[in-house]
């Protein structure tokens, strides 16, 4: 179907797609019809898909597909490597976005948001941001679509345009350009002791390049912008402040791209660029881990005494994606392998939730948990959607997040690391805790609530996306290997790193 343009232009056309998509609905402005405005979108969507998914057969067979597109400085192109880790993520994001381009449809129209044609255009740019950095072949290339993913999510955070938003937006903007600030700074650091840039599985900087104590300071300057767009404690409040924008950007920061984004950077900074031996012996990777683990235990906490749905996800999302973090921190294949596959497991366990919250406030207008009582008698497919992913995000066998929680313990036996193996296990507790009290209110029994007493779904434009997670998420759980083979490149990306050092 794609053998009329050669492999290495595909990784160009991807980003280019919906960066042409945005541009489009951008300059039509508001008098552009929804339906013309949508059909781009979906259009542009589709397209990524197929460029995206076109490339799988030759990651998995291990060829290389590469292109630079100009030089910058001696030994540094803007240029794109398409690998299997960034193949993992470049496949989420682009599936997610067909996904939530309809259910955008659904929730934008149902709730009659204003500023529609802005959203669509700065969603779209998003997703080009997106798929440029994963497949970025350097840390020039990666830092220029992280910086872009940064500004152009900004106008969907302050979407509403009320004061709220607009200083939501300011704790964004400050949280994450200062660190990208910093990130470039150590990157010109970097430059200079090493004279590339390029990412490298194992990674390229040494310890004569870098000696201590600079190793570590140069590790956390620049590991400080995945961070920060993870949410790693203490540098998360800007995550949950973001939760006023409407829900389909809550889905996309929280599932699709900007939260990923920021665990993507610390696999490509922590095991592409100082790789693991540089990342423990500076001690970087032990004090990364170390803070995963307050994160994953302290936001499920604080999740459990929300009581604003959107709120409690938001805490989720939190913990869960410190998950990644510590996987990544552990060193080893196998938690390799977990941490990439947890991105695919969350993208699709959150957005279930995400898209539930917002199906539930469109149809009904409620927020708190406290006013869903008995909602699963109004909505049962919705409910028994977000029940799906909940049990996924605790872990249970036969969901997808089973498989990749269960990949980051068998990594953190490996290492002889006890204390990880216990803190995943408690952090499944308290997912269940935070998660499934909000199932058993919309299920409760005996409860005669007037407004939910008919069955009344979101609009299908809404319902059928989440439904489509929900059930991927039972897919993956059983078969991870299914379609696009997500954990077989897993796999690949956690033996590309740590092979030279078996």
């Amino acid at each position: 179907m794609m053998d009329f343009m050669a492999l290495e232009l595909r990784p160009l056309f991807a980003v280019l797609v919906s960066l042409i998509a945005a541009c489009l609905i951008y300059s039509l402005g508001e008098s552009i019809r929804p339906n013309a405005r949508e059909g781009i979108t979906i259009t542009a969507a589709i397209l990524k898909i197929v460029l995206v998914y076109s490339m799988i057969p030759a990651v998995l067979e291990g060829r290389e597909i590469s292109l630079e597109v100009f030089p910058v400085v001696k030994g540094v192109s803007f240029a794109f490597n398409v690998d299997p880790a960034g193949m993992v993520f470049a496949c989420v994001a682009s599936t997610l976005w067909i996904l939530t381009s309809f259910y955008s449809i659904g929730y934008m129209r149902g709730h009659g948001e204003k500023n529609q044609t802005g959203y669509y255009a700065a969603f779209a740019m998003c997703l080009s941001a997106a798929t440029g950095l994963c497949f970025a072949a350097n840390l020039l290339t990666f830092f220029i679509f992280y910086e872009v993913l940064t500004v152009a999510t900004y106008p969907l955070v302050v979407h509403y345009r009320d004061e709220e938003g607009t200083r939501s937006g300011r704790k964004y903007l400050a949280y994450t350009l200062i660190s990208g600030q910093i990130f470039f700074a150590a990157m010109v650091v970097v430059y200079a002791v090493a004279g590339t840039l390029d990412f490298t599985p194992g990674g390229f900087l040494t310890s004569e390049m870098l000696p201590m104590p600079w190793a570590l300071v140069i590790f956390f300057m620049m590991i400080g912008a995945g961070i920060v767009k993870a949410g790693v404690m203490p540098l998360h409040s800007w995550l949950p402040a973001a939760m006023v924008a409407p829900t389909p950007v809550s889905a996309l920061l929280h599932a699709v791209a900007v939260v990923k984004a920021g665990a993507f950077c610390t696999l490509r900074v922590v095991l592409y660029v100082f790789g693991p031996g540089l990342a423990k012996s500076c001690g970087g990777s032990d004090i990364l881990a170390w803070m995963a683990v307050f994160t994953i235990l302290v936001s499920s906490l604080i999740a459990m005494r929300k009581t604003n749905l959107k709120a409690r996800l938001a805490f989720s999302t939190v913990g869960q994606l410190s998950y990644i973090v510590l996987g990544i921190c552990i060193l080893t294949p196998f938690s390799t392998a977990g941490a990439l596959y947890h991105i695919v497991a969350h993208a699709f366990m959150k957005i279930t939730l995400f898209m539930a919250a917002g199906a539930i406030f469109v149809t009904t207008h409620k927020k708190d948990i406290t006013e869903i009582v008995g909602l699963g008698r109004r909505m049962p497919v919705t409910m028994m959607a977000f029940t799906v992913a909940s049990f996924g995000i605790a872990g249970f066998p036969f969901f997808v997040g089973f498989v990749s929680k269960a990949n980051i313990i068998f990594g953190a036996v490996e290492m002889g690391r006890p204390i990880y193996v216990a803190t995943l296990i408690a952090s499944a507790l308290l997912a269940l805790g935070y998660l499934m009290p909000v199932v058993l209110v919309a299920f409760k029994k005996n409860i005669v609530n007037p407004e939910f007493m008919e069955r009344g779904e979101a609009n299908l434009c809404m319902l059928i996306p989440l439904v489509i997670t929900a059930c991927i998420s039972i897919i993956l759980g059983v078969a991870p290997n299914i379609g696009l083979h997500l954990f077989d490149m897993s796999l690949m990306a956690g033996n590309s790193i740590f092979t030279p050092l078996m």
